[in-house]
């Protein structure tokens, strides 16, 4: 079921709102009766889970090799850092 509202009433009635969205209703909001937004449940991703890339990402054995003509380019790396 497809529930319209303005917005005024979509702003007093936020909470009756979310809680039909959860119930699995359609919530549409419109401004002057033209459809802007539509409420819609949040996904969840799930858990992260670790090592999930592995296998997929592959990175080079020279990823942080830098040439010489590079690192002297930005200075000779004796500065100490701002803390």
């Amino acid at each position: 079921m497809t529930q319209t509202v303005n917005v005024h009433e979509a702003k007093t009635h936020l909470s009756r709102l979310l809680e039909a969205v959860e119930r699995g209703e359609d919530v549409v909001i419109a401004r002057y009766g033209k459809p802007v937004a539509r409420l819609v449940p949040a996904r969840s991703h799930g858990a992260r889970r670790p090592g999930a890339w592995k296998g997929r990402v592959v990175i080079a054995d020279d990823f942080d090799d830098t040439s010489e003509d590079l690192v002297s380019a930005f200075g000779d790396g004796d500065v100490e850092p701002h803390l």
